[in-house]
């Protein structure tokens, strides 16, 4: 009896471990606020600027690359989550598709991007209808100077 409520007790301890991590592992490091406008119908929208939020302080970003290919939108926002931010100085890079195209609910686009330091960003349209399409070489993100 005594064996069974010690198998027990592990259990359960290691059971909260698990869920911890993996509550830990899908807390975001930082968060993300991008706006843009249109530059020309047809042609789409390249971000021009953007904030990330970093333990409790905003830093002002440039982005590059990434564009809507809808017709008509005049003025876009998006907004997300970044994971696996060890350090400020490992945001910038040259962040490639992990996943992209995904339509979320009320119909704003999503798109999952990661740099070479394994900084990830799932970045979601705030304004309807709106598909994100990532360059050709990927979406330049910098902490501005």
């Amino acid at each position: 009896m005594r064996m069974r409520t010690i198998s027990a007790l592990v259990a359960v301890a290691a059971l909260g471990m698990v869920l911890s991590a993996a509550q830990a592992a899908d807390t975001p490091d930082a968060k993300i606020k991008l706006s843009g406008g249109s530059v020309a119908a047809g042609v789409g929208v390249s971000w021009a600027s953007g904030t990330l939020t970093y333990k409790g302080k905003d830093y002002p970003i440039s982005v590059s690359g990434l564009s809507v290919g809808d017709v008509g939108v005049t003025k876009l926002e998006a907004s997300g989550d970044v994971f696996n931010l060890k350090t400020l100085g490992d945001f910038d890079g040259n962040y490639t598709a992990v996943a992209a195209g995904a339509t979320v609910a009320g119909g704003g686009g999503a798109a999952a991007m990661k740099n070479q330091n394994g900084v990830t960003v799932n970045l979601v349209a705030t304004t309807q209808g709106v598909k994100f399409v990532l360059g050709a070489g990927g979406v330049s993100m910098k902490i501005k100077k």
